[in-house]
């Protein structure tokens, strides 16, 4: 068992020289699971409610895009684009934050999932999007997204306009600092309801909320290897290694003389499905 969380004497985490825009609605609450603890042997589960932040249909991707929105709107961003698979959430939350904040938000969405009906092209997140008034780049597979939103931002910025990109899933150091304020969040609930948790677990696909979380308890002097994450995309050494670096990109831009190490990243690789055993390992950066 990994040392529990300690509470007493916590350091308040200070972000505020970091451009943000609010767009959650306060802390979400972390609620008690008593049946789903009973089922399984008693252990006391606890879920954190990020579902019910109200814009755009709720979701994580909302903490990191309160400091990728407030870094575009400083640098005086008209156009912000992101990459995602079709029914990508963070591409939905993106376009819902551009339309609340007046940016014109253009979407590099893939077809990664092999389906074809109707459902799935043109109904749930895809549907949201057109109506945030997104503009939706429909590419194979196969494709680059990437690539082609730097392609099309360059294209873009010929016209005049001053675009802001933002990558996968948001996870980019900026956008994991999201998580690092949500680890303070989970301490402070934590303290105030006598609460003290041996583990917070987290599924990793593009790593942002697993290296923000590790980031906000190191520099918060806590135990980062509480944080246990499930990888859903690449396999467990990729995942890692990608965790890894986000985590210590960020701890360093709260506080350069702080480093995550090696064994603070724990990735169980044993949920994942045969259909990713395929599937590359994403490119998450951010670029101007």
């Amino acid at each position: 068992m990994t040392q529990p969380m300690t509470l007493e004497s916590t350091p308040k985490l200070n972000l505020s020289k970091f451009a943000r825009h609010a767009l959650l609605e306060g802390p979400t609450p972390i609620q008690h699971l008593p049946r789903l603890s009973s089922h399984l042997g008693g252990v006391n589960i606890y879920v954190k409610r990020d579902d019910l932040n109200g814009l755009g249909g709720g979701g994580n991707k909302l903490r990191k895009l309160e400091f990728l929105i407030g870094e575009a709107l400083a640098a005086g961003a008209d156009t912000i684009i992101t990459v995602g698979a079709r029914q990508s959430n963070h591409a939905r939350l993106t376009a819902a934050a551009a339309a609340r904040v007046g940016l014109k938000c253009e979407l590099v969405l893939t077809r990664v999932v092999p389906r074809f009906d109707g459902d799935y092209i043109g109904n749930g997140n895809i549907l949201l999007d057109a109506l945030f008034g997104a503009h939706v780049h429909d590419l194979p597979g196969s494709a680059n997204s990437l690539q082609f939103a730097e392609e099309r931002a360059s294209e873009l910025r010929a016209q005049g306009r001053n675009v802001y990109v933002c990558p996968l899933g948001g996870s980019s150091p900026i956008g994991c600092l999201g998580y690092a304020d949500c680890a303070a969040e989970i301490v402070g609930q934590s303290r105030a309801e006598g609460l003290s948790f041996d583990r917070i677990v987290v599924p990793n696909g593009s790593g942002g909320m697993h290296a923000g979380l590790v980031a906000g308890l190191v520099a918060l002097g806590l135990n980062p290897s509480l944080v246990a994450g499930f990888a859903v995309y690449g396999n467990a050494e990729q995942t890692h290694a990608i965790t890894l670096d986000k985590a210590n990109q960020t701890v360093r831009l709260i506080d350069a003389n702080l480093r995550v190490d090696h064994d603070a990243i724990s990735i169980d690789e044993g949920q994942r499905g045969r259909a990713m055993e395929s599937q590359p390992t994403a490119c998450v950066r951010r670029f101007a």
